[in-house]
């Protein structure tokens, strides 16, 4: 089953980064643009979540496609989770947060308890998968939480809160080169990070220039970084090795 996970490279970074900013600006198409709502969004996104997630469990091999599309999917629900429960609930960026900062370690707790590892390198059994996918999702959700309370609550802006979140991504980058902090720590730190810094990327292109963004609209903003996404996703099956 390890086969069905991407190499951990700078590759799956770069694609990272933009499917999860994907997600953001589909995730705000659908729920404001389109007037969809953030209750109905989400039971649409979760669905279509739920059916690519099958489809990934189902494989037997790594599907850069298949894969790419569970994470973009996991990216839209969270957004239309997250923006659920911080405005139509009412909870606030920083409680809604709170909350999913908590549900995240209580799934890697619990996922290290029960396999022994959070290590994405020995992902061997469907047990281990499944975890994977549900953190994922969680953190992909508390992205979006983290990511609006940086940039609204504490007033810095979009732009500026991009900035502090990549450079906190590079100084885990040289922890993992230059110390023998635990990687499988280092990564999680980073995957979690990279979700904020899509969420506050995507709300950099698509909010007006009152707020800080550069106003390119969710469509014209998720059309440009599909395209992106879709190179990045190239890149990554041209790298890989081919099986013998």
């Amino acid at each position: 089953m390890n086969d069905k996970l991407p190499k951990i490279t700078l590759a799956f970074w770069i694609t990272k980064i933009a499917a999860t900013t994907l997600g953001e600006t589909a995730g705000d198409l659908l729920a404001q643009t389109m007037n969809v709502g953030y209750a109905t969004s989400t039971l649409i996104l979760v669905a279509i979540f739920l059916v690519t997630l099958a489809a990934q469990l189902a494989v037997t091999k790594h599907h850069p496609w298949l894969y790419w599309t569970v994470i973009v999917s996991t990216s839209t629900a969270g957004t239309t989770m997250s923006d659920y429960l911080d405005r139509t609930l009412g909870l606030g960026y920083a409680t809604g947060a709170a909350i999913l900062v908590t549900l995240l370690v209580a799934v890697l707790v619990a996922w290290r308890l029960s396999t022994g590892s959070l290590s994405v390198d020995r992902v061997t059994t469907r047990k281990a998968e499944i975890f994977y996918w549900i953190a994922i999702l969680v953190s992909n959700t508390l992205g979006t939480a983290l990511g609006d309370f940086l940039a609204d609550d504490s007033g810095l802006g979009f732009g500026i809160v991009a900035l502090l979140l990549a450079a906190v991504i590079g100084v885990i980058v040289l922890l993992y080169f230059f110390t023998k902090i635990s990687r499988v720590a280092l990564f999680w730190c980073a995957f979690v990070l990279t979700r904020p810094l899509g969420a506050t990327g995507g709300d950099f292109l698509t909010k007006s220039h009152e707020r800080g963004g550069l106003d390119l609209g969710t469509l014209n903003a998720s059309l440009v970084l599909l395209a992106i996404l879709v190179l990045a996703i190239v890149w990554q099956m041209r790298a890989r090795p081919t099986a013998s």
